[in-house]
């Protein structure tokens, strides 16, 4: 259950439309569920704007059904990563909606309307061998309600590819780069722009590159600012934090709460030794 529906099932109590009895029977699967082998949190959409996303790697595909069962019958909507086809399968066969995503491996279920997209993330890859990685991004920040465009193989070995790509660049209110190798993309694309860089270090690369170590490195010793760094084929990760991004440049930030009285008498004692 997400917000939006617990926020209407308060009000269909309120008005008399659904029985308290009704209500709690509804919710009474909150905060979460025990399935044994695995306990879902059932709160994840409330506190997060998302329910749970299944990390299929380890698990069988019938622990990845069962969970996958669970997960669209409380909230309609699914991410799953790391899955194989035979888990797609196990899913498809009670969720047509489902779709797979080979190069990411990932299975979506997306709500029959789900809401518009909002604002807009670029991901780009560096190499074409990138791009399993760059698509985890793509597809978590899509499923997740951002508008996603892909700049695929844009690596600094032909600079002239990415500066093909500045009007994207420009666009876009966060950009993920994904990069093997010496992982230099993200400081190159950080340099360019002033938008938040979130980028993606990936397992590919010689042996020097110690499965994706010196990427990490040279990302997080980047000279340009505003470039975040996630783990290693972490494109998950790197899609939820864009998303997140984007969805508040979308909205607008909020307004800050008050400051509490021991914030306020440091803000009073500032002024005055400033006056």
């Amino acid at each position: 259950m997400d917000r939006a529906r617990l926020l209407r099932l308060l009000k269909q109590v309120r008005t008399g439309e659904t029985l308290p009895a009704a209500a709690a029977a509804q919710l009474r699967h909150l905060p979460y569920e025990n399935l044994g082998f695995a306990r879902m949190d059932n709160h994840r959409a409330l506190r997060q704007g998302f329910p749970e996303v299944i990390f299929c790697q380890g698990k069988t595909v019938d622990q990845v059904a069962a969970i996958a069962g669970r997960i669209l019958e409380r909230h309609g909507t699914l991410l799953a990563t790391r899955a194989t086809p035979e888990m797609f399968e196990a899913v498809k066969a009670f969720a047509p909606r489902a779709v797979y995503h080979p190069l990411s491996r990932a299975v979506a279920v997306k709500q029959p309307r789900a809401a518009r997209a909002v604002g807009g993330i670029l991901v780009m890859s560096a190499g074409t061998s990138d791009i399993p990685v760059a698509e985890e991004a793509a597809v978590t920040a899509d499923v997740l309600g951002s508008r996603v465009e892909t700049a695929y193989d844009v690596g600094v070995a032909g600079l002239h590819r990415v500066l093909d790509q500045r009007p994207a660049l420009e666009a876009a209110r966060v950009i993920v780069v994904a990069a093997g190798m010496d992982g230099v993309l993200p400081s190159v694309v950080g340099g360019l722009v002033d938008r938040p860089v979130v980028a993606v270090p990936t397992s590919v690369g010689y042996g020097a590159s110690f499965q994706g170590v010196a990427a990490l490195l040279t990302m997080l010793n980047s000279c340009a600012a505003g470039v975040a760094v996630v783990n290693i084929d972490n494109g998950f990760g790197a899609g939820v934090l864009a998303h997140r991004i984007n969805a508040l440049s979308a909205r607008g930030v909020p307004r800050p709460r008050p400051f509490g009285p021991a914030t306020r008498s440091r803000a009073r004692a500032a002024r005055n030794r400033r006056g």
